[in-house]
């Protein structure tokens, strides 16, 4: 006999709209474009460009008109959405399960590294011959920026598979040739080689250039080493020289290529946020392109107007009203999401870099504190969900470079005095230990 039973339970589910803040919040600063494009493309009530004049009488009366016909006391709050976001029962995209609706998420539309270099490589006006050689060598190149595939094994991977006899003094010469390539440094096959080229290609008129050069061509390990005392020694430069050599240095670049193969091979990153250093005053700005000037079509609104005013007894015109007034919705929240999505950026990045302080002031690993998603959530009153999906994806550039955001997140290790420190910090410490220790065998030594 079949038992009927009654259960109780508590669901909640989000509405559309939330689903979709929560996707344009996700998507970095490259996948923002398309997503707006896209948005363009299927909604006439939304435009490009600033509004005709802001608060003016006009402008005013016609959002006063527009929110009078809105009649709806549900009105969306973006600030509901970033809340409690994980809920059991639904996941996100992003947490593993590609549902239907998330095949029509745009797909990213950046610009990889390999495409940027071979464009340039277009402007030498090669030959044939040594245009092959190029894409060989451009094709070498790693994620990082770096090629580290040493010319004469290039020298044979071109005689080997492409039946182009060459030497390391051809090869040399044209690698030479793409080392003067965007981004500064890229082509560079040791870390030496790659700051030497930035420092090169400075065009400003700073006076210790010259010795920024003399120090990484003559005094590199001790650079590395920090070893400043036997630097200003050997260099003759006193401290203030010394001080402004190094400012130099340690706002070039070490990573030219992006970490791209954080965010998948090959990808030319586009930094989500720019962290300038101006006399030990951060200064942090979003990328342009994450504040677009988005507006409501007026046209749209007049006609809104327009019917509202008809025979609303009509068929067709309530139809009509019903359209353009769901248009208006879907255009007015599109561009409140995309002013909460960027408040919440700044939000959560001012907040990692408020944590990090040490670290973004001079760029030292060692300065690393430990730092976990729930520290940056507890501090600006938002799910670690939020931060979550803000850390994915996104980079900063800094005068030290480009960086994942997640990088700055990572667990701390406790030492005898109790005292926690960074698990990159600690990481920092060995490998200069391991790069300090003499590097002769025991066995050898005396």
């Amino acid at each position: 006999m079949q038992k009927l039973g009654l259960n109780q339970s508590l669901q909640q589910k989000l509405s559309p709209q939330q689903i979709q803040f929560i996707k344009l919040l996700q998507i970095p600063t490259a996948e923002l474009e398309a997503r707006i494009e896209e948005e363009l493309e299927t909604n006439p009530a939304l435009d490009e460009g600033r509004e005709r004049e802001e608060g003016s009488e006009e402008e005013m009366g016609e959002m006063d008109d527009y929110d009078e016909m809105d009649g709806n006391d549900d009105d969306l709050s973006i600030e509901d959405y970033i809340q409690d976001e994980d809920i059991s029962g639904y996941k996100m995209y992003g947490d593993g399960n590609v549902k239907e609706e998330d095949k029509e998420m745009p797909l990213p539309t950046t610009t990889t590294l390999l495409d940027s270099l071979t464009a340039q490589l277009g402007f030498l006006g090669l030959e044939e011959r040594q245009r092959l050689i190029a894409e060989q060598l451009i094709g070498s190149i790693d994620n990082d920026g770096y090629i580290r595939r040493s010319v004469e094994a290039i020298v044979n991977d071109l005689a080997f598979t492409q039946n182009i006899m060459t030497n390391v003094k051809e090869v040399d010469a044209i690698l030479q040739k793409i080392q003067y390539f965007d981004p500064p440094g890229i082509g560079a096959r040791d870390l030496k080689e790659c700051l030497l080229i930035q420092l090169r290609r400075r065009d400003d008129d700073n006076p210790h250039n010259e010795a920024a050069i003399r120090l990484i061509e003559q005094c590199f390990d001790e650079f590395t080493k920090k070893h400043y005392d036997k630097i200003q020694k050997k260099l003759g430069l006193d401290e203030k020289q010394l001080k402004g050599v190094i400012s130099i240095i340690t706002k070039l670049n070490p990573k030219p290529g992006g970490y791209a193969s954080e965010f998948g091979r090959g990808q030319y990153i586009i930094p989500d946020f720019i962290l300038k250093n101006s006399n030990s005053k951060l200064d942090l700005t979003l990328n342009s392109r994450n504040a677009p000037e988005l507006r409501i079509n007026t046209t749209y609104a007049d006609m809104l107007d327009t019917y509202s005013k008809s025979n609303k007894k009509d068929k067709k015109i309530r139809e009509t009203i019903t359209f353009v007034k769901q248009k208006l919705d879907a255009a007015k929240w599109f561009i409140d999401a995309i002013k909460q999505r960027q408040q919440t950026l700044l939000k959560t990045m001012n907040a990692i870099i408020e944590y990090q302080y040490e670290f973004f002031l001079e760029g030292d690993e060692g300065k690393f504190k430990p730092m976990i998603l729930k520290d940056i959530a507890d501090k600006i009153g938002m799910d670690i969900s939020t931060v979550s999906r803000v850390a994915n994806s996104k980079s900063i550039q800094t005068d030290f470079g480009i960086f994942p955001l997640k990088y700055f997140f990572s667990e701390g290790i406790s030492t005898k005095s109790g005292e926690d420190v960074s698990s990159r910090e600690v990481k920092s410490v060995l490998k200069e230990m391991v790069d300090n220790e003499e590097k002769t065998p025991p066995a050898f030594r005396r």
